[in-house]
């Protein structure tokens, strides 16, 4: 008996009717999802009162123009400043590390990094 087409079971058309009508309600969700789904310029939430989950009054009115999106195919200008060269970034270096020397002479913290026992 639980075999068979499924507008058999219940003897008739019956269950037919009951899957027509279950298509016809899903396709009018369908339907309804763009216009509940905000496509619109406003929100819903814009046009209800704060009462019924609205925005309060104290909330600022939306901007009249859309929003600017961020160029983000353009390209960034041309530097100005060339790479440094070996003998700039020697000297970088060499600054450097006579900078970690006199802070850890003055500050008390090794060059390792490690800090010293008082």
């Amino acid at each position: 008996m639980g075999l068979g087409r499924p507008w058999n079971r219940q003897g008739g058309c019956g269950a037919l009717l009951v899957a027509a009508v279950r298509a016809v309600a899903v396709v009018l969700v369908l339907a309804g999802v763009p216009a509940l789904s905000g496509c619109a310029s406003q929100s819903i939430v814009d046009n209800l009162p704060a009462s019924m989950g609205g925005l309060p009054e104290s909330v600022p009115k939306r901007s009249e123009e859309p929003a600017v999106y961020p160029a983000v195919h353009d390209l960034p200008p041309a530097r100005s400043a060339s790479p440094l060269t070996e003998q700039e970034k020697k000297r970088l270096r060499e600054e450097l590390a006579a900078e970690r020397e006199r802070a850890a002479k003055k500050g008390g913290v090794s060059t390792s990094g490690a800090t010293r026992d008082p």
